[in-house]
């Protein structure tokens, strides 16, 4: 099976074409409730349908929150995996937020799960925790070069914990955050528009001049809506890699369905407000 052209050239199509957004689908019971679905399978595929029905042809990037189909078991895996499908079938870029990290072999199996073009998961990137060490990554970035596919290596969340480790120093003095994004950066060199591996850095951190963001790589930013963060906050968190963001919005939508023509218009204007805001 031939490769796909490297998922950071398609990124950067897919966003000049769609507008800057990634979509999270994340079917947390509460969701299912204010959609007046029940929180059981026939309400997940319910949900998941809708909306792949509604933006799949319009959105540039949808990222499935896996954990919200792995807690219904295999037929929650079955939703996940024709969703994943269907929006890749109608132009999409799919990242699946599954945070695998590991070792050696596990971390290999994780990534035949989520980067093998045959499997029936198969993303265009994938979210990985690197904190067992940035090598223990290796057989993700392998695996996703021989693809076509990328990685979203966490960094710098927007949950107040991750400071603890994110934040601490190594004996040369540098973070471990910017370690990461040095790693990143080292694996996007010489890649052209843009490189296949990324990190997740949140919109609501404030200003991170202090770190090196310009790892020729995507940086996929949570925290646009209900987080508190806004499109207009993006040049000030992310300066001159602002072009290269990729905003991450999930209730900020959501919340306006099961209306199909709403969840339209809501994933409308926040694509307009974040091209506005980036110069896009």
């Amino acid at each position: 099976m031939s490769p796909l052209e490297p998922f950071g050239a398609r990124l950067r199509h897919a966003m000049d074409a769609r507008g800057p957004l990634c979509v999270g689908i994340d079917p947390h019971g509460s969701l299912l409730s204010a959609w007046g679905l029940n929180d059981d399978v026939a309400g997940l595929e319910r949900f998941t349908r809708t909306v792949v029905d509604a933006l799949a042809d319009r959105v540039a990037v949808f990222k499935p929150q896996s954990a919200f189909f792995e807690r219904f078991g295999s037929r929650g895996i079955a939703v996940l995996e024709r969703a994943v499908a269907d929006l890749r079938d109608a132009g999409a870029l799919v990242v699946m937020d599954a945070k695998r990290g590991d070792i050696g072999s596990t971390m290999a199996a994780y990534a035949e799960t989520y980067l093998r073009k045959d499997s029936p998961l198969f993303s265009d990137a994938l979210t990985v925790s690197p904190y067992l060490g940035y090598g223990s990554l290796k057989p993700a970035v392998d695996l996703a070069r021989e693809s076509g596919a990328g990685l979203f290596v966490l960094a710098l969340t927007s949950n107040p914990e991750g400071a603890e480790v994110q934040g601490a120093r190594r004996e040369d003095g540098r973070t471990i955050a910017a370690t990461m994004l040095a790693h990143l950066a080292e694996d996007n060199a010489g890649e052209s528009p843009l490189g296949s591996f990324g990190a997740v850095v949140g919109a609501t951190l404030g200003d991170l001049s202090s770190y090196d963001l310009d790892i020729n790589g995507p940086l996929l930013a949570p925290g646009i809506g209900a987080q508190g963060a806004t499109p207009a906050d993006l040049p000030g968190v992310f300066g001159a890699a602002v072009r290269n963001v990729v905003p991450s919005v999930s209730r900020g939508v959501l919340r306006h369905g099961p209306d199909a023509a709403a969840l339209r218009e809501a994933a409308r204007r926040y694509a307009d407000e974040v091209r506005a805001a980036v110069g896009a």
